[in-house]
């Protein structure tokens, strides 16, 4: 089963996150921040990994740490959990819509981490979430996964929308790219026989 806990531990977070790349879908998420949970349910959801999310932050001075050190703490997990790649798919895509909105994610377990994030919410809050802290999620993903990770949000009205549809792309583009290649069993998907940067 490949599955990884980690913790992080800062002046400003608390934080333990358990992955399970081989799981049913299922998210058990405490972090004080309900939009976010909303997100990360989704990517448990449609990645059909099981997400374990325990974190304390320093809500009182605003989100950014919090979002952005779970972002960090997911990426480490899940690169933990998939090893040595060996039998991946390596690469992911995703286009998911939400009526107006419509949102793409192309993904590669590489080894070079890298953020190409293309996406102009029509508002600056979701309810009391400021939406600039979703690059920090996934800067802090791509940084720590070790994935180059493209996200362009195509189209949309709806904030909430907008961003649903980059999470469920994401969640569907991971799930791609971690699933097991049934012709390429133990072995590394690169022509450098690594995927190690």
């Amino acid at each position: 089963m490949r599955s990884a806990e980690v913790t992080r531990n800062t002046k400003e977070t608390q934080i333990r996150v358990k992955v399970n790349l081989d799981g049913k879908g299922a998210a058990k998420l405490a972090t004080g921040l309900p939009f976010l949970e909303h997100m990360l349910d989704q990517v448990a959801r449609h990645a059909m990994l099981d997400l374990d999310i325990e974190a304390k932050g320093d809500l009182h001075i605003d989100a950014h740490h919090t979002v952005e050190d779970i972002g960090i703490a997911v990426g480490q997990a899940v690169a933990k959990a998939i090893g040595e790649k060996r039998g991946i798919r390596r690469f992911g895509h995703a286009y998911v819509p939400l009526d107006e909105a419509l949102s793409r994610v192309v993904l590669d377990f590489s080894g070079r981490p890298g953020l190409e994030y293309h996406v102009k919410f029509t508002r600056a809050l979701i309810g009391e979430f400021d939406v600039d802290l979703m690059h920090e999620f996934f800067q802090g993903f791509a940084n720590h996964a070790q994935v180059t990770l493209h996200i362009d949000n195509l189209r949309g009205d709806n904030a909430h929308h907008q961003c649903e549809t980059m999470f469920k792309a994401f969640a569907r583009a991971l799930r791609m790219a971690v699933e097991p290649d049934p012709r390429a069993a133990g072995t590394v998907p690169s022509t450098k026989g690594t995927l190690q940067g």
